[in-house]
């Protein structure tokens, strides 16, 4: 599967139905040294003003990734397993 096959789908969350982002506003994490995907990198665009913020991204572990359909990214992630990064 191309990587730009799948760039117009949404992330959701199983866990909480959450909407997460888009996969073509995300990065993606890889190992140098296998090429494995580690992890998707989703920007935080929570609140009204996120423009103003600094630029954070939510960590998705690539094992959390279930299913890829037709139009979304299914994902099954708790609340404690989140990770927040600034860039």
């Amino acid at each position: 599967m191309l990587f730009s096959t799948i760039g117009g789908k949404e992330i959701v969350n199983l866990c909480d139905g959450s909407r997460l982002g888009i996969i073509a506003e995300s990065d993606l994490l890889i190992d140098e040294r296998t090429g494995r995907i580690i992890s998707l990198l989703i920007p935080d665009k929570k609140g009204i003003l996120s423009f103003f913020s600094n630029d954070s991204s939510l960590e998705i572990p690539w094992e959390a990734v279930k299913k890829i359909g037709n139009d979304m990214i299914i994902i099954e992630l708790e609340d404690e397993n989140k990770r927040r990064h600034s860039f």
